[in-house]
């Protein structure tokens, strides 16, 4: 194998590997109330946008709250109705951690995996799962430092170049491609932090940079899909409703790639917050967008799908 393929495959492994314990971490501070918060408190679509949105922010995932939520609808803790609110608010909750990649890693990566090490060696739980969550931290921030450094040399192979000309002279290809590396991967944010490490290298532009953006709103969608087969109609019509909402979002806001790119131009000259705030601005935006019509959706989807073989 390549070097440099065998070092992104590390650094991605790195990367999800933070990601992983950083969820852990998360999830165990906030104890068992994230389910308890998504049972209570999504009785309307607005409701259950914050409440997404919040419980997403929390645990840095919005795969892991989808799988949650297809859980408690499975469960008949919820109903699919409910959970199109809980959709909405999971894709504004998941830009938090675009935000957060786009620190300094020089300036956090050493202090963070020494405090979070520290702390792993202690048995109070809190202390524990605090150094999980810092030490998660820490280990993205390699991973990033990482991918941008690979940047350069992965563009000089075959594969990687014509990938990188592709997605540069056609935005629809920028689409494909973070569509298929998330649902590979099996992370958005991981997507992300790769389009950041080549846009920071001025390899991929800023509209291309936002089309791979769009992709891995897709791609996420087969997490959700993944867990409701064998599940209940209601479960699989909310993992149906998570698809249809990221791809009729891509189609609607494709359009206004080039505008978000100039808008957040004006914010800041720095192309990885650059790319994270298009982030935020195209997930609220589609969700604000949705959140009117749930109600229809939901009917629209229960007749779409009522004679669909389940999965």
């Amino acid at each position: 194998m390549n070097p440099h393929i065998a070092s992104f495959i590390v650094f991605i492994s790195i990367f999800l590997f933070g990601m992983t314990i950083l969820r852990v971490g998360l999830k165990s501070l906030s104890s068992r109330k994230m389910q308890h918060l998504l049972y209570t408190a999504s009785s309307t679509p607005l409701r259950g946008l914050l409440t997404g949105m919040i419980v997403t922010a929390l645990l840095q995932s919005s795969s892991a709250v989808m799988v949650i939520t297809i859980g408690l609808i499975a469960a008949k803790a919820l109903t699919f109705r409910q959970s199109i609110g809980i959709i909405l608010g999971t894709n504004i909750g998941t830009t938090i951690t675009a935000e957060l990649m786009t620190l300094n890693p020089d300036q956090f990566t050493l202090p963070l995996l020494i405090t979070g090490f520290v702390l792993l060696q202690l048995k109070r739980p809190i202390l524990f799962s605090s150094g999980t969550v810092l030490f998660g931290l820490g280990c993205i921030f390699v991973a990033m430092h990482g991918l941008e450094a690979m940047a350069v040399p992965l563009s000089s192979l075959s594969l990687f170049d014509h990938i990188i000309t592709e997605t540069n002279s056609s935005l629809v290809y920028g689409i494909g491609v973070g569509t298929l590396l998330t649902a590979l991967i099996q992370s958005s944010t991981a997507t992300t932090g790769i389009t950041m490490g080549f846009i920071n290298q001025d390899l991929l532009s800023l509209p291309s940079a936002i089309a791979i953006l769009y992709g891995s709103n897709i791609g996420t969608c087969v997490t959700a899909l993944i867990a409701s087969i064998g599940s209940s109609k209601d479960a699989k019509l909310a993992a149906y409703a998570h698809v249809w909402i990221n791809l009729i979002g891509v189609l609607l806001f494709f359009p206004f790639i080039e505008s978000f790119g100039n808008l957040v131009a004006y914010v800041t000259s720095l192309p990885d917050v650059q790319l994270a705030h298009v982030s935020i601005l195209f997930n609220v935006f589609s969700s604000l967008l949705f959140l009117p019509f749930t109600g229809f959706l939901a009917r629209i989807l229960e007749k779409l799908h009522k004679g669909s073989a389940p999965i």
